[in-house]
């Protein structure tokens, strides 16, 4: 009787193990290209043809671009000419920099990321990013670009609620522009809007079947203090900032195409803002960083079924007012005053763009954005202060497939300074302002 039992039991273990295995991915053997010799198996990858998968604790996913950039600048930008960005201001026409013009070729726009989707928890989706891309500080050159880190967060996402532990995107500031360059209207109405460690909750509440608030309130890192640490000789504290944002969000005008028309957007409109407070040395009080302002991003021309771009139109807009930040762009300076006596340096902005795809493959965009010190007098005492950034640019990009895109761009930014002085470098000379005008080409494919 026991030999018989045992024997059954033997064959129901053998029954049930190809569908326990079926249970657990099995890696399989690697693929190699054998056409050269010697070795081939030793050099896979671009080498070999090595075709193989990748297994992780939890589902993982790998994506990116490859990004050649060519970049003709009418004046000089300096080593990171091709980011398209202001540099903290246009080279004075009557400076050196100002006289000579740049021709760039780079690949550092490259980016990749890995995302994770692990165990749930609590009801929660459990996920998790990671990206970076090559314009790391010790990079001299293109040739010798450094690995940067973008993103680095994890997320609980449960129905309505989502919490961001980790460094996401700055709270203040949502608008980017769609521009080729990597500065995206940075310093000229849209704040660089940085990657900030944070923590950061953001909830859905519902009105009704087509309209809902998205509400988000989180503590982050005060990027102003390494910005100004040892290059003012001020000395700074290390309270958090807290920043938040309330939208509405509706589906009353269908979608349309977002940011590089990779998204469909809803009808968005709300406001945002940032609040900090920071020790200067020497000074008898305090200095407070603030920032608040109104978003919108309206579909003008919805798409026809809410994926196709064809003959789709947006909107987006922002303007804000800001104080001692300076570090993301959003003022001319971080503080103001005499020494014991610093205030913080105000500034606002104002930003607009259009995006209009006549087919589904061809993408036209065109914006301005401007930002402007406040109260010129607040800035006595500070030479060649940057009064206004002011920038128009337009694009034009076309989709081969779903990876290749290549990309044009033209862009007109001007730099105006106050309080002018013959100064040194790019404000070299006594003229009171600097203007650039960008050509850009750029090759992407998307993976």
């Amino acid at each position: 009787m026991k030999k018989k039992v045992l024997t059954a039991g033997f064959s129901v273990l053998l029954l049930a193990a190809p569908a326990l295995a079926e249970e657990v991915p099995q890696a399989t053997a690697p693929v190699y290209n054998c056409d050269f010799q010697p070795n081939c198996e030793v050099a896979p990858g671009i080498y070999g043809k090595m075709a193989s998968p990748v297994y992780s604790k939890f589902n993982l996913t790998i994506g990116g671009y490859v990004k050649l950039d060519y970049a003709y600048n009418s004046v000089n930008l300096g080593s990171n000419g091709a980011l398209g960005t202001l540099q903290r201001g246009i080279p004075k026409s009557s400076s050196p920099a100002g006289q000579e013009d740049q021709s760039i070729f780079t690949a550092r726009q490259s980016r990749l990321w890995l995302k994770v989707a692990g165990p749930t928890f609590l009801g929660a989706k459990t996920n998790a990013i990671v990206e970076t891309d090559f314009y790391g500080g010790g990079g001299a050159s293109n040739e010798t670009a450094t690995m940067r880190l973008r993103l680095a967060n994890a997320s609980l996402d449960w129905a309505n609620t989502q919490l961001v532990l980790g460094q996401a995107y700055d709270i203040f500031g949502p608008a980017t522009a769609s521009t080729v360059d990597f500065g995206q209207a940075a310093m000229t109405g849209a704040p660089n809007n940085p990657r900030v460690p944070q923590v950061r909750v953001t909830h859905r509440l519902n009105l009704n079947d087509s309209n809902a608030l998205r509400l988000i309130l989180g503590v982050q890192n005060p990027v102003q203090d390494s910005n100004l640490q040892g290059a003012s000789g001020d000395s700074w504290g290390a309270k958090v900032n807290v920043a938040g944002q309330a939208m509405l969000v509706s589906k009353v005008l269908g979608v349309a195409p977002g940011y590089y028309g990779m998204s469909m957007n809803s009808l968005i409109a709300g406001v945002f803002g940032l609040y900090g407070n920071q020790d200067v040395a020497g000074n008898s009080k305090s200095v407070d960083s603030w920032g608040y302002g109104f978003y919108t991003f309206v579909p003008l021309l919805a798409s026809k079924d809410g994926k196709n771009r064809a003959m789709t139109a947006s909107f987006e807009g922002q303007v804000y007012m800001a104080a001692n930040m300076y570090a993301i762009g959003a003022t001319a300076a971080s503080v103001v005053g005499p020494a014991g006596g610093k205030t913080a340096a105000k500034g606002y902005g104002i930003y607009g763009q259009l995006i209009f795809y006549p087919n589904q493959d061809l993408g036209i965009t065109a914006g301005y954005g401007r930002r402007n010190a406040y109260d010129y007098a607040s800035y006595s005492g500070i030479s060649n202060f940057e009064k206004s950034n002011s920038a128009i640019y337009a694009n034009v990009t076309y989709d081969l497939n779903a990876a290749v895109r290549f990309a044009a761009e033209y862009q007109n930014i001007n730099t105006r300074y106050g309080n002018v002085t013959n100064g040194t470098g790019i404000l070299a000379g006594l003229a009171d302002s600097g203007t650039a005008n960008i050509g850009r080409f750029a090759a992407y494919y998307f993976f």
